[in-house]
């Protein structure tokens, strides 16, 4: 078998897990500490990795088995199972714009183009796969920041875009045209502000959100120490907070990512070594699986994927 088509396969395959190890899973993660992007699978065991220092907030694993990521701040590249950049996009000031831009979020759609969340730019854009920009939307925020504009971004299937708003602590439904039409606002949940990126830091800087087949949107709090889930009028409907599973504490939770089970898996990042950088509950938060793994992903897990489940919603 050509080494190019076993690794892509390696890349797509699911993992079997064995009958004395009922639960685990595969994932792809990154963290700038240990300098890659790896997957690693149920036993533990790194399949596959790519040397890359920079500060990932988002990934995306593509059909053909290459990996969509990010390498500084501005660029977003597509690396092959060979380890080759395919295709890249360089961020770049708008006309009349001057500051620093932040690349957070990105996704591959159906048609072929990525769409680019540019903070400073503080937009949206469509680009080809030359790299043109092919569509362009502006997002609302009270004050520009290349750093807090955005984290998570998605397109959703009405080709709205979900919004994670770092720095205003909210999260914002955009239509095609660049209209909000719906908007949540995290709370400091009876806590005051704390610094720190640990347990101790506490805040309204969300990481993430999801939007999930009954409409409700699941959200990764970041700082904010919780995972919540709220309905279409704001209302709470299931939260875990930091406290809430014994034995764990969150810290700033990035990615969720919503099995089909009706699981949900938690990032829980800065955590310290004391706490899974992972952590799949159930409604009704009892935990079924964890993952702790400071030699390949260190402090700093932001971003990671679970690879052996389909259907997962993130």
């Amino acid at each position: 078998m050509p080494r190019f088509l076993s690794l892509t396969l390696l890349l797509l395959a699911p993992a079997f897990a064995a009958a004395a190890d009922p639960v685990g899973h595969r994932i792809l993660g990154a963290d700038y500490a240990t300098g890659k992007i790896a997957i690693v699978n149920a036993k533990g065991d790194v399949e596959w990795e790519f040397a890359n220092k920079h500060d990932v907030h988002d990934l995306q694993l593509l059909p053909n088995g290459n990996i969509l990521t990010h390498t500084s701040g501005t660029t977003v590249v597509e690396v092959s199972p060979e380890k080759k950049i395919v295709w890249k996009y360089e961020a770049k000031p708008k006309d009349g714009y001057k500051g620093r831009i932040e690349v957070h979020s990105f996704q591959r759609l159906a048609d072929g183009n990525t769409m680019v969340s540019e903070g400073g730019n503080s937009r949206i854009v469509e680009v080809n796969a030359d790299g043109k920009i092919v569509k362009e939307m502006p997002l609302q925020v009270k004050k520009s920041d290349a750093h807090r504009d955005t984290r998570r971004v998605r397109k959703l299937a009405n080709g709205h875009y979900l919004v994670a708003h770092e720095g205003e602590g909210a999260v914002k439904e955009y239509d095609d045209a660049g209209k909000v039409v719906w908007e949540y606002k995290i709370d400091l949940n009876n806590r005051p502000v704390s610094g720190g990126h640990g347990p101790e830091g506490h805040g309204i800087n969300l990481f993430s959100a999801v939007r999930l087949a009954n409409g409700n949107t699941l959200i990764g709090g970041g700082n904010n120490n919780r995972v919540l889930e709220v309905n279409p009028k704001g209302e709470v409907v299931w939260q875990v907070d930091q406290k809430d599973l014994p034995g764990i504490t969150l810290a700033w939770v990035t990615t969720v990512q919503a099995l089909p089970n009706g699981n949900v898996v938690i990032g829980n990042c800065h955590a310290g070594k004391e706490n899974p950088q992972l952590i799949e509950v159930t409604r009704d938060k009892k935990v079924v699986w964890t993952f702790k793994d400071q030699k390949n992903f260190n402090n700093n897990l932001a971003s990671s994927l679970i690879l052996d489940v389909e259907g997962v919603v993130r």
